[in-house]
């Protein structure tokens, strides 16, 4: 390959930046797949001569890919974006780079591949427009072929980014091309874009029948006999199927081939297990492979039902999920496979077996690892119809857009065994009135046309039938309810027949490592839309799981509610994560939401541990608050535990007596007077002892402590390192109300390119190599820079306290 300069800088070779969808024994049979996320130029502003070869662009940045230019600036309440965006700018965007092509691929088919681009983008390849594409969640491609030079004469693509009309959503977008691209070349006769489509039916432990549907894309100007291998290989890579098919394509055409064939001794995908096979299709012109196309294939069957609720391959499984959005904390709108690994696999440790996407397409990396990784997802198109929520959303391009949208959406995400059901909108406005009802249907059709496999849902609010349109429609599968709990022991006499699911719950608020006392009473912060309430001057919550918003309900009363209701098929959580955007209930400074169970950093907060005492097996024994406070103090301790019979509690080794949950309790409570030492709980079961844990009071600020989630990354300029800072006194024990400013200073392989501490009205930076602690801990993000040299990652405060390092190993 010969890929222009920029492809091959900084030492690599072709080889690092091109890789096979498939071995290939000879040139022809290989399907090409670039990344192209490598070396482009980049600047702020509308830039229109960019797509001019002579234009002059030394004075633009050079970046790679993906890139989020508002992540990149600073927090201003007068930023258009406002508060549902986090305060951060938007605005225009150029990018622009320059590449050559070998010459051998001038009978291929070359496109471009952009996995989602923050808005209204348009894409020019050597002054020619291939397109625009306003919404900015989709994935899409164009061809470049007629318009590409090859050998030594350059090519230019510049693509132009339009994210200035505001506000635009009632969350954190980013801007820019934020997830990855790619160049693809493929022999004229292949197949095409998202051209399979896999299900599978009569599975028992003995068989599973596999249909595929393979779309084969002609584009010479020819006919073209050919003929069609689909296999499918086990994770081994071992074959246990293979389908065959002859076929007689017209020119310039796609036919449509469908074939089938049989696993035998299936192994089945699921939550704990997430087996996966693989179908590689060849496409041969005679005896020579001209294309090789791969598709995941996951061998699972499941059931909504309105009395029992879901259930995966027969068994009755509770769907425990949490609803995300998009951004990756201080990355931004940056997808990185890596940051979305971490999130998820947090969130499984809790015991989540389940994503609501909320509310809109999600990346192609979130897909794959919720496949990997054994989550049933919801996948969500969008969160408006016609009607709008803010001023520039995506009603204006409702009209002229949904229809390619959502087909594109679904092709997209189809083939993953993942995904369990479509919603088709949130909290739509049409609900409201009769225009609800067409829409609903001509959605539900769509979607019903690409895959009838997945139930169509969409999240309600309304469950008063006389008022719900889109319920009315009698278009919905299933029915997606938001909050309103306690209405829920009602449905199977109102919705008769209806399967159900709570599509978004509970919006309870928290800050990490935030405690205010008493506890004995829920509040709703505040009580109505707009209503005051008394809140925190330092903008903090509570992290005693007490505090909620008007229309939502605490974690702990939602999840008695949904636990008992065997009709209900499942929960999903508002939030996982804390996200950018959206901090509900306060005003700026505040500038991320408290909706999370796991902070922007990615640390969990304690109702975390609640979740894992009811949703896994693991042996759990949390107590709160920490154990700094002033003498005499009366603290209200609250311990989350399962898998034992009651917990005793110590104080500097007395006993201040055994509790037990009672009548569905979630928790247990003691009032302590407070007394500086060691606080310890013991869980028992049947009289032997389960787990311990114990809270010591934290002395003098003595050293800094670092905890790197690898102890080694790859040098590819992607892999990701998260270091966890606190701030310990000389036992190793959390100063737990710390705030010092830690400043950071790496060498080797890495850069920084991310620092939080969680703190929702924090306005330092997310860019920086320095980040004050927030009651005693912060989160600095350590990236590859593609240097082979191992990574020192060196820590420092002001005072006394000797810096601190790490050093993760580079491969």
């Amino acid at each position: 390959m010969n890929l222009h300069k920029s492809v091959l800088q900084k030492g690599t070779i072709a080889i690092a930046l091109l890789f096979l969808v498939a071995c290939a024994s000879t040139k022809k049979e290989s399907r090409i797949v670039a990344d192209f996320n490598s070396d482009w130029n980049f600047k702020l502003g509308d830039y229109p001569t960019a797509i001019q070869a002579n234009f002059d662009a030394n004075d633009w940045r050079t970046l790679d890919l993906p890139h989020d230019w508002s992540i990149e600036g600073a927090f201003n309440k007068d930023n258009p974006t406002k508060q549902a965006q986090a305060f951060l700018p938007a605005g225009k965007g150029w990018y622009r780079k320059t590449f050559t092509l070998p010459e051998d691929w001038k009978n291929k088919n070359v496109s471009i591949e952009f996995d989602g681009v923050f808005k209204n983008s348009e894409v020019f390849i050597n002054g020619h427009s291939l397109g625009m594409r306003p919404n900015g969640y989709i994935s899409f491609a164009y061809e470049l072929s007629q318009y590409l030079n090859f050998g030594a004469q350059k090519n230019i693509i510049a693509v132009k980014v339009d994210n200035d009309a505001q506000p635009n959503s009632r969350w954190y977008t980013g801007s820019g091309i934020y997830r990855n691209v790619r160049l693809v070349a493929s022999e004229k006769l292949h197949v095409a874009k998202w051209g399979t489509y896999v299900t599978t039916r009569g599975i028992t432990k003995d068989k599973a029948i596999v249909d595929i549907d393979v779309d084969v894309k002609n584009g010479l100007g020819t006919n073209k006999l050919f003929k069609l291998v689909s296999t499918i290989l086990d994770k081994n890579n071992v074959e246990v199927a293979k389908a065959i098919s002859d076929g007689n394509i017209p020119a310039n055409s796609i036919l449509q081939v469908k074939q089938n064939t049989k696993i035998e001794n299936p192994i089945l995908w699921d939550t704990e297990n997430p087996y996966l096979y693989k179908i590689v299709t060849k496409v041969y012109d005679g005896s020579t492979v001209v294309d090789t196309y791969e598709t995941p294939l996951g061998v699972r069957y499941f059931n909504f039902d309105a009395e029992k609720g879901f259930s995966l391959n027969g068994k009755p499984t509770k769907i425990l999920g949490v609803c995300l959005h998009h951004d990756n904390g201080a990355l931004g709108a940056v997808e990185n496979i890596h940051a979305v690994k971490r999130k998820l696999k947090i969130l499984k440790e809790m015991g989540t077996n389940a994503i609501r996407m909320s509310h809109n397409p999600h990346s192609l990396e979130m897909m794959k690892l919720c496949d990997e990784m054994g989550f049933i997802v919801q996948d969500e198109f969008t969160d408006v119809w016609k009607k709008k929520k803010v001023t520039n959303d995506y009603h204006k391009d409702w009209d002229a857009w949904h229809k390619q949208d959502l087909e594109d959406f679904i092709k997209r995400d189809r083939n993953h065994p993942s995904v369990m059901m479509w919603s088709i909108g949130n909290e739509i406005r049409e609900q409201f009135d009769s225009t609800g009802i067409a829409i609903t249907r001509e959605l539900a059709q769509i979607v019903k046309s690409l895959d009838t496999t997945r139930p169509v849902t969409s999240a309600l609010t309304e469950n008063v039938i006389e008022k719900n349109f889109i319920y009315q429609s009698g278009a919905l599968d299933l029915l997606g309810f938001n909050y309103k709990h306690e209405d829920y022991k009602d449905f199977p006499t109102k919705f008769k027949g209806q399967k159900i699911l709570a599509s978004e719950s509970v919006s309870a608020l928290e800050t990490r490592g935030h405690y205010d006392m008493p506890t004995d009473s829920i509040r709703m912060w505040p009580t109505k839309h707009n209503a005051p309430f008394d809140g925190n001057a330092d903008l903090t919550v509570t992290a005693y799981d007490n505090i909620a918003s008007y229309w939502g309900t605490t974690h702990e009363e939602n999840w008695k509610t949904i636990k008992k209701q065997d009709f209900m098929a499942g929960t999903f959580i508002w939030t996982g994560f804390d996200y950018l955007g959206e901090p509900d209930p306060y005003p700026y400074p505040a500038r991320s939401s408290y909706f999370g169970i796991v902070d922007l950093a990615g640390l969990p907060k304690d109702v975390y541990y609640m979740y894992q005492s009811e949703w896994s097996d693991k042996d759990v024994l949390h107590l709160l608050p920490h154990w700094n406070w002033k003498q005499g103090q009366m603290i209200d301790v609250w311990a989350y535990y399962n898998n034992a019979d009651e917990v005793e509690l110590f104080l500097n080794g007395k006993s201040l007596g055994s509790k037990a949950k009672k009548g569905g309790e979630l928790h247990i409570a003691w009032k302590v007077p407070f007394e500086a030492g060691t606080l310890k709980a013991i869980s028992k079961k049947a009289g032997k002892v389960v787990k311990e844990t114990e809270i010591r009071t934290a002395g003098e600020a003595a050293k800094i402590n670092l905890q790197a989630d690898k102890t080694s990354i790859k040098n590819d300029g992607y892999d990701l390192v998260y270091v966890t800072v606190s701030l310990q006194d000389k036992d190793g024990n959390l100063l737990p109300k710390a705030d010092n400013l830690i400043n950071f200073k790496v060498s080797g392989g890495a850069k920084i390119v991310g620092v939080d501490n969680g703190y929702q009205a924090s306005l330092e930076p997310f860019k920086a190599d320095y980040r004050k602690l927030y009651n005693g801990k912060c989160v600095v993000i350590l990236q590859s820079n593609k240097k082979a040299e191992n990574i020192t990652l060196e820590a420092t405060t002001a005072g006394n306290i000797n810096a601190a390092t790490v050093s993760i190993k580079v491969e």
